[in-house]
């Protein structure tokens, strides 16, 4: 069980849980089945509350002098199941679980960052991550930096004394680009502060961001945490690492008396996870983000079949790039597991298991018109935003998870017109090459036409140019 802040009470074996390997903690982490009725599936606690034994035992866990379960809202036996065994794949020590990915990364921030500070982030994000961080939170009085996330210089130059965070994707939606998580830890914590991750195209069994620096992991767990397109869900998982005390001028709100929690000091009663503490008992519990019991209990489904799900998916991920790279309307391929990538040797070195990031993106000759002519043409590939499903989806950023950003944001963040993003499922991947085929088949036509009408510009321009030149 847990109390508001998410510790444990009942007595499970975390110790025992980072002894195993990850897809067998992805079974069996967070969870003794002896303890719940001898029941082999995690049960769904479907309830608002919990019951107090007397009048001081429900002041004593509102107080955290006690721990338990109060009110589903802040803490349930079910997500606390999840949240255990997301923290030991990753490799932390505490997780919360939350209603979304976006609610993951607002809560991750803002437990960090109030008013008057300041975040930098990677260039190159998510389209709602950065309409978030670049509106949202500056409407919340935090100001962000952005930086390409190889920029080592940029990121020092922007770092400053009101920098609460620096925030980055461990594998880019949808540019595919690896960040050098080292590069990024070193140069954050010489600064006094925190790297957060965003974990999601990865997830734990590719990537564990704590491995090279990271403090902080978000997941949007909607996506292959969830891997069916069925539930959606967020987790924040903490490392354990940060030296709160040791930045408190930086981070006050952990080790000085908290405000919203009757003078409630994290750092005492939580020395190893007081960044987890102060998120659920003042964030969570204030701004009511909770995810569902059941909603719960899809994810942790999810998660026991992750790791036979990512296996297939890197291999169909394989022969959908060989086949594009010799397609003569791809035009380029956005991609780290290509040898010319800039970040080929990043991708093998922080990668784990010989797989690699199911998503990828790539422009085709013809720009946009025909990348919507193969879009539309596509068959078997769900015309879909979500990634990270056993199905296959397809989606055109521009137009969709990226359209709220100007040309120039675009252009800055890599992100061409005429962009495709594919998230690559678990079917056969003999028909998955057949709908891209048949999909390229029918863009041909326009990608021609486009070249025609570039032609047809460029004598239009000459025969202009021999014209005023004669006059």
């Amino acid at each position: 069980m847990t109390s508001a802040t998410g510790t444990e009470s009942a007595p499970h074996d975390a110790a025992s849980d980072a002894l195993w390997q990850q897809d067998t903690q992805a079974l069996h982490a967070g969870y003794r089945g002896r303890e719940q009725q001898r029941s082999a599936a995690v049960p769904i606690y479907q309830s608002t509350s919990f019951v107090f034994d007397s009048a001081q035992h429900g002041a004593n866990l509102f107080g955290l002098v006690e721990e338990g379960d109060v009110y589903s809202r802040t803490a349930n036996p079910t997500l606390a199941v999840l949240e255990q065994r997301i923290a030991a794949l990753e490799g932390g020590v505490a997780a919360l679980a939350l209603a979304s990915g976006m609610a993951a990364i607002d809560v991750a921030l803002a437990t960090l960052a109030s008013a008057g500070d300041h975040v930098v982030v990677a260039s190159q994000l998510y389209g709602g991550t950065h309409n978030f961080i670049a509106h949202v939170l500056a409407s919340r009085g935090v100001q962000s930096t952005a930086v390409a996330k190889d920029d080592f210089q940029a990121l020092r130059r922007a770092i400053g004394p009101r920098t609460k965070a620096v925030f980055v994707e461990s594998v880019g939606n949808p540019s595919g680009g690896i960040a050098d998580l080292r590069q990024l830890a070193d140069i954050s914590h010489a600064a006094g502060v925190a790297l957060v991750v965003d974990n999601t195209v990865a997830s734990p069994l590719l990537l564990r961001p704590f491995d090279w620096g990271a403090d902080i992991v978000v997941h949007s767990a909607t996506k292959a945490i969830g891997g069916h397109g069925n539930v959606l869900g967020g987790l924040i998982v903490d490392s354990g690492r940060f030296d709160w005390v040791a930045h408190a001028g930086r981070y006050p709100q952990f080790s000085a008396p908290e405000p919203a929690y009757q003078g409630f000091v994290f750092t005492e009663k939580f020395p190893d996870r007081a960044f987890i503490a102060r998120a659920r008992a003042v964030l969570l519990r204030n701004c009511g983000a909770a995810l569902a019991p059941h909603s719960a209990f899809l994810l942790l489904q999810g998660l026991e079949t992750l790791g036979l799900r990512q296996e297939r998916a890197s291999r169909n991920t394989l022969a959908v790039i060989d086949f594009l790279q010799r397609h003569p309307l791809v035009e380029r391929i956005h991609h780290a597991s290509q040898s010319g990538h800039a970040d080929h040797a990043l991708a093998l070195r922080q990668l784990r298991g010989g797989h690699v990031p199911a998503l990828l993106g790539f422009e085709l000759r013809g720009g946009r018109p025909a990348a919507r002519a193969f879009y539309d043409a596509l068959r078997l590939f769900l015309r879909l935003v979500n990634i990270g499903d056993s199905k296959s989806l397809a989606a055109i950023p521009a137009e969709t998870t990226h359209s709220l950003l100007s040309d120039e944001e675009l252009a800055r963040v890599g992100i061409a017109p005429g962009l495709v993003r594919l998230s690559i499922g678990i079917e056969h991947p003999q028909d998955l090459l057949a709908d891209l085929e048949q999909a390229l088949e029918q863009a041909q036509g326009h990608a021609v036409l486009a070249a025609e009408r570039g032609q047809d510009r460029e004598q239009d321009h000459e025969q202009d140019r021999d014209q005023r030149l004669a006059a």
